[in-house]
């Protein structure tokens, strides 16, 4: 199976099991584009009746760094493409009809929390570290999918700060799986991942949508109204001076 031109992701699918691979360098950081196309191939991968189960992993330094911010720098009212790529892929991913499981290293920042969050299931690499840094480039976004890792208070931190946590914090605070060795985090989500792949390709589907029904938290409507105060911040100079500064890597400096 092969992805769109525009698919910052490598495919291959066996043994019940689809490998979905970020391969965008230099960090994974994706443009409207990109995540309109991720959205697609996580949604055709959950359509394929010969996948059982999805795995998210990476190529490069680290997972997945979000948005590309020097594509908002250049035109910021793109911003809608994005915000549309970015929920479409995390829905994809959150209302699949089989299981995803996420498997992290180094950097998962923004939009990266965003599929994370949305997923069954991750494990993480001992270097990994989670975190969303939109407060400091003029947007927000993904506390929603925060919420489904990490405890409110933890969460409020991390939004307003734009600190993040390290995994052994996180799987402290019970949001992952395990944590590896960066050597074993392959292994271990494959592991993982053909244990479900060997059950009933039925009874996997309707635990997968019976798990969704049952959750508390509506990942889908929660992240729509925090999208709207992004678009929100994005009209404000202050949203635009955040964007300059980080592709100019400078301090921002903020009227008022």
């Amino acid at each position: 199976m092969t992805s769109s031109n525009d698919s910052p992701a490598r495919i291959t699918l066996s043994g019940g099991v689809a490998d979905l691979v970020l391969d965008h360098p230099p960090v994974n950081a994706f443009d409207s584009k990109g995540w309109a196309a991720l959205a697609a191939d996580v949604k055709a991968l959950g359509e394929n009746p010969e996948a059982n189960v999805i795995v998210i992993s990476a190529a490069g330094r680290g997972f997945c760094a979000g948005v590309d911010i020097k594509e908002l720098a250049k035109d910021g009212s793109l911003i809608t493409a994005v915000n549309k790529g970015c929920y479409d892929t995390f829905a994809a991913i959150h209302d699949c009809p089989i299981p995803v499981i996420s498997a992290v290293h180094g950097f998962v920042l923004g939009g990266g929390i965003g599929i994370v969050g949305s997923s069954d299931i991750i494990v993480a690499s001992e270097d990994a570290t989670f975190g969303l840094p939109e407060i400091d480039r003029g947007a927000l976004g993904a506390a929603s999918h925060l919420l489904r890792m990490f405890p409110i208070q933890k969460v409020r931190k991390m939004l307003l700060t734009g600190q993040p946590i390290t995994a052994a914090d996180a799987y402290r605070l019970g949001a992952l799986e395990s944590v590896v060795s960066r050597d074993g985090l392959p292994g271990a989500a494959r592991a993982i991942a053909e244990s479900i792949a060997s059950k009933s390709p039925k009874a996997v589907r309707l635990a997968k949508e019976s798990l969704n029904g049952i959750e508390l938290l509506d990942v889908n409507k929660s992240y729509r109204f925090e999208q709207g105060f992004t678009l929100e911040l994005y009209t404000s100079p202050d949203s635009q001076e955040a964007r300059d500064a980080f592709v100019e890597k400078r301090d921002a400096e903020f009227e008022g």
